[in-house]
């Protein structure tokens, strides 16, 4: 498998209600330069969560203790815009979350999060601002995404949304699967293919 599988996660959130969030913001391109995933949540959101020394910014909400642990974060509309880096969705995983939730993604973004076992949930604007207004309310509110059934759920009122997601890639997150492990999941299939397509 190329990452845990993902099916029911209920966890709290990070908020960050800040539209048209680029890949530039989720992992500078100073920290593009490694070919493989691992070491990138350290600089996750690096410019936004640390001043120039290193220091903290003790108002992010990253930073801030109270989300400490999430493994979910809500997004503000127009989430992963900008250049296409993969980097940006690797470093999604490598913080810890396994889910970002918005009103609307890039689409670049969007595949890439799917292809390295971060589920992007698309949903409306209201139901975005009823998520940000329960996580403002109570910062360990939990959040239930199910992606068998392809619903959000907000735990402590039961509200809840249907999101959309491609079949294929549902698939794939369902079981852990990249691409490649999809292939190799169904090698028997193609040989038997192979051995026997007419010329």
């Amino acid at each position: 498998m190329a990452y845990d599988k993902f099916e029911v996660l209920t966890s709290s959130a990070y908020p960050l209600p800040i539209e048209n969030v680029d890949t530039d913001q989720i992992i500078p391109a100073r920290f593009l330069k490694a070919t493989e995933r691992k070491g990138f949540g350290d600089n996750f959101f690096r410019d936004w969560r640390y001043e120039a020394d290193g220091t903290p910014k003790a108002d992010f909400p990253l930073n801030k203790e109270i989300y400490a642990g999430g493994k979910i974060l809500v997004g503000g509309k127009n989430f992963g815009s900008g250049s296409s880096r993969e980097h940006a969705a690797w470093s999604v995983y490598d913080f810890g979350l396994r889910c970002v939730i918005s009103s609307f993604f890039a689409d670049i973004f969007r595949n890439n999060c799917l292809n390295v076992g971060v589920l992007p949930v698309q949903v409306s604007a209201a139901f975005s601002d009823k998520l940000f207004d329960a996580i403002m309310a109570d910062p360990k509110t939990e959040i239930k995404v199910d992606l068998p059934n392809q619903t959000v759920t907000l735990v402590a009122t039961g509200a809840f949304e249907k999101f959309e997601i491609n079949g294929y890639k549902k698939e794939n997150m369902l079981n852990g699967f990249d691409d490649i492990d999809y292939l190799k999941n169904i090698e028997g299939e193609i040989t038997t293919f192979a051995e026997n397509r007419p010329f």
